[in-house]
């Protein structure tokens, strides 16, 4: 970058193996001038900020005492590992991070070797490390070490359970690094928050018992199974003395901490001196989210992705709103307050988001009618279904990627019963710089074979309205509604709420030439394209939005099939298996033969970069559309034109 600072030991440092030149007593300079490079980058190419300010000196301390890439760190959640790049090689490319052909938004192996498992996702990094652990163990790799590292908020998630217990059946020798700062992207809720609050151990003691286990060892009087034994018995007596139970040494993993995580000679010690321990281990540290930047120490949950700021000052570059349409998050926030002020059986639901999808508004007005759940998405779904059971009926709002998540319990604890749950599922399609990890690509292709849903998505913010309040009457059953990330595009998005017919389409254009269904937000652009496209090749052309993908508007479908030789579809998702072959599943059925041209989602892991860029990458924009109306155009017989114009 232009008028790049000069740091006196980061800009020694291309690798890890630079890092490991240096001195202990130099590290502590390294992560302040790590710290202020995140700063410094951050603040005009706007990223997720305070995790990997919280992270520095973990970072640094890693690369410092372990031989990586040979020694595996799988990071859990992206967010945190941004001093990551910058120590692995990616430095001078970083001002790139996020954009579309630059660095990706989270560590990926496609991008560098130091990279070793794909995260976006919460919860995976110790299931994940524990397979390479195990690996590293049936190849013969006694050399190899795998660090696991997950966050307070990320142990909250089930899959994170799955791999602890699995950890402690398993012969490994894995580190698990919990790094506790009290915060998911909201703040970290639920019991395992007040656990790790109150947990407390001896560090002198950990390092007594380390030194006698490893002399116990080499005199052959300790092995595995006695190890065990004793570890059971130590926990039990330090139970009687603390009056506390250690859930991690419950389950016969050492457990070493807390300690301060950006003391970072400390850490590194602690690192070396657990290193080559037998069996698998954790570290517990204590960080501050956004550590060093005032600001984001003060208001982790605001500058989780701040966007652009004064890298000095702090202060953030808040976009002007006014005389703009709203965001779809909050159309849904605001909305569910009111249908909540007139429906008391209306709760909201949402594993640790409040503030993402606007949630919070609920929560700030009726505080004992929502719940964040935390980190686990599964659990969001079955626990609005038990709510159901009993006669709530839950506004369940989960990311559309998150959702994936919580596929089996959708079907087992929820459409099975047929139960009245609002899943709302919000940034679906294609969310942007997050990229592949986080696009909302897959929900109505995984959704659509569901027995007892009803899919919906609609096209502006007064179809979200209504389409909420349609969701929220009797006997609905499990009802789906899916919007994207950003704004929609009524300023004057308040309207009555009215009820929509399931099942009910619409059609927003007559025509004669050419048919268009679209489904939700999309059909904007489509109307905007078809405008376009009428205009420069004097066809007319038909719109209509299939507003349900679950049931099809049948009646639409049919005069479609009768009336139209060709026919195209847009989604805002992949089309393997998406809306578009819905439409192809339904005229095949019903023996109609029109020609089906399908715009969507390609079927491959669309990339990082704005919105508009993927949207021109996929062929999904407005001009895109465009050209393909008119490639569709120029294949109608002549005679299409002439019948109209002797109608």
């Amino acid at each position: 970058m232009n008028n790049e600072p000069i740091y006196n030991l980061l800009n020694t440092i291309d690798y890890p193996e630079d890092l490991r030149k240096l001195n202990v007593e130099q590290l502590p300079e390294v992560c302040n001038e790590l710290r202020q490079d995140i700063i410094k980058e951050l603040s005009c190419n706007p990223g997720h900020f305070a995790a990997s300010l919280g992270t520095v000196e973990l970072t640094v301390a890693l690369h410092y005492i372990y031989n990586t890439p040979y020694d595996r760190i799988v990071w859990d959640v992206g967010h945190q590992a941004y001093g990551h790049k910058i120590l692995t090689g990616r430095r001078e490319a970083f001002f790139t991070n996020r954009k579309l052909g630059g660095i990706r938004p989270f560590p990926s192996p496609e991008e560098s070797e130091y990279d070793t498992f794909t995260c976006g996702h919460a919860s995976n990094s110790i299931s994940a490390a524990l397979g390479m652990a195990v690996a590293a163990s049936k190849k013969g790799e006694k050399d190899r070490r795998v660090v696991a590292i997950l966050g307070d908020g990320s142990m909250s998630g089930g899959l994170a359970f799955e791999g602890l217990n699995n950890t402690s059946t398993t012969s490994n020798n894995l580190l698990i690094i919990l790094n506790d700062n009290d915060m998911a992207i909201d703040r970290s809720v639920g019991g395992m928050k007040q656990y790790l609050f109150n947990l407390t151990t001896s560090n002198r003691y950990n390092q007594l018992r380390f030194k006698a286990s490893r002399l116990l060892f080499k005199l052959g009087i300790l092995n595995d199974e006695r190890r065990k034994a004793l570890i059971r018995f130590g926990n039990s007596l330090k139970s009687m003395a603390a009056q506390q139970q250690n859930i991690f040494e419950g389950m016969n993993i050492r457990y070493f901490g807390p300690i301060d995580g950006h003391d970072v000679k400390n850490l590194t010690r602690v690192l070396r001196d657990i290193k080559d321990l037998q069996g698998p281990k954790i570290l517990h540290l204590h960080t501050v989210k956004g550590k060093g930047f005032a600001p984001a120490e003060k208001h982790a949950t605001e500058w989780h992705a701040p966007g652009k700021f004064d890298p000095v000052t702090g202060e953030r570059f808040i976009v002007n709103t006014v005389g703009i349409p709203p965001l779809y998050q909050d159309v849904f926030g605001n909305t569910l307050v009111e249908l909540a002020e007139a429906n008391s059986k209306i709760f909201g639901v949402t594993p640790a988001m409040p503030s993402g999808c606007s949630m919070n508004i609920l929560m700030s007005k009726m505080p004992g009618r929502a719940f964040d759940v935390g980190i686990a998405e599964g659990h969001a779904v079955t626990f609005s279904g038990g709510m159901a059971k009993d006669g709530l009926l839950p506004f369940c709002n989960i990311y559309s990627s998150f959702m994936q998540r919580a596929y089996d319990n959708i079907i087992h604890d929820v459409a099975i019963q047929n139960l009245s749950v609002v899943f709302c599922l919000d940034r679906a399609g294609l969310v942007g710089e997050d990229g592949p990890t986080h696009h909302g690509a897959f929900d109505m292709a995984y959704l659509r074979p569901i027995p007892n849903l009803t899919i919906a998505s609609p096209m502006d913010e007064h179809e979200l309205r209504r389409l909420m309040y349609t969701a929220q009457l009797p006997d609905k059953g499990p009802f789906v509604l899916r919007y994207p990330r950003g704004r929609g595009v009524l300023v004057d998005w308040i309207c009555p709420l009215e009820e929509i017919p399931v099942g009910k389409g619409r059609k927003l254009k007559d025509g004669n030439d050419l048919a268009v269904i679209s489904i939700g937000p999309i059909g904007n652009k489509v109307a905007s394209a078809i405008s376009h496209a009428e205009a420069e090749s004097g066809r007319d052309i038909a719109h209509y939005d299939l507003r349900f993908l679950k049931p099809l508007d049948e009646e639409l479908l049919h005069e479609v099939g009768r009336n139209f030789s060709r026919v195209i579809t847009v989604e805002d998702g992949v089309i393997q298996g998406g809306m578009g072959s819905a439409v192809l599943e339904f005229m095949s059925d019903h023996g109609y033969t029109p020609a089906i041209k399908r715009i969507g989602l390609p079927d491959r892991f669309v990339q990082h970069g704005t919105v508009t860029e993927l949207y021109q990458l996929c062929g999904m924009d407005e001009n895109s559309i465009t050209k393909e109306l008119l490639n569709q155009c120029a294949l109608l017989p002549v005679t299409s034109k002439i019948k109209e114009l002797t109608n």
